[in-house]
């Protein structure tokens, strides 16, 4: 066990100062998300971009795609949350406002089902005709996060019930490819995300 800690703090010392400065701004956003400030969507939008670039260093070639993706949610996000906070003024803008909410069952099928099928197909394409390492569990884990950042932006609560699977995995893959300080990183999310759907769950009237 000593030894294992000793490389471990070897490993992180080892770490980029770009990973780091991506791992704190990661944490920013989450924190601020279960908060719902819409300041974390600028966390998120500085964190992907650093993040694009290092996962495409590693050869995670869908991770890479999927902070690219991250951006573009990162400012989708800011301006649902945005136009919200503004909608207060009548009763046709109260319509608009998205507020916590969860999903049927069916929805969840579809959603998982839709993740499972686009990770089959782009596995065996990146297997097939790319470098990209441990290619089904990186189509996995950037699949299930495109469909679970799109449910953060509409503020549907299971959100954080399928990040704990998808962080979980992330794990994984991260630790494959030498990124600890992020593997530690993605440790805290899930611990992070369970105290986020709880705090979610007090906004969704009981059934």
């Amino acid at each position: 066990m000593p030894e294992l800690l000793a490389i471990t703090y070897q490993q992180l010392l080892a770490t980029s100062a770009w990973e780091l400065v991506a791992v704190v701004l990661a944490i920013a956003y989450l924190l601020l998300a279960l908060r719902e400030n819409t300041l974390c969507w600028y966390c998120a939008l500085a964190s992907t971009a650093i993040y694009t670039v290092l996962f495409w260093d590693v050869s995670l070639l869908m991770e890479s795609g999927l902070n690219v993706y991250y951006m573009v949610m990162a400012v989708y996000g800011w301006y649902q949350w945005r136009r919200v906070g503004s909608c207060v003024s009548s009763d046709s803008q109260a319509r608009n406002n998205i507020k916590i909410h969860s999903w049927p069952w069916r929805y969840h099928c579809l959603a998982w089902g839709l993740i499972v099928l686009c990770s089959v197909i782009s596995g065996a394409l990146l297997a097939n005709n790319t470098s990209a390492v441990l290619p089904y569990l990186d189509s996995l884990t950037t699949w299930g996060s495109i469909v679970t950042t799109w449910m953060v932006a509409r503020k549907v609560l299971e959100n954080w019930l399928y990040w704990i699977l998808i962080d979980g995995l992330s794990i994984i893959l991260y630790i494959d490819r030498g990124l600890y300080l992020t593997s530690l990183l993605f440790v805290a999310y899930v611990i992070i995300v369970v105290f986020g759907y709880f705090s979610w769950r007090k906004a969704v009237p009981l059934k």
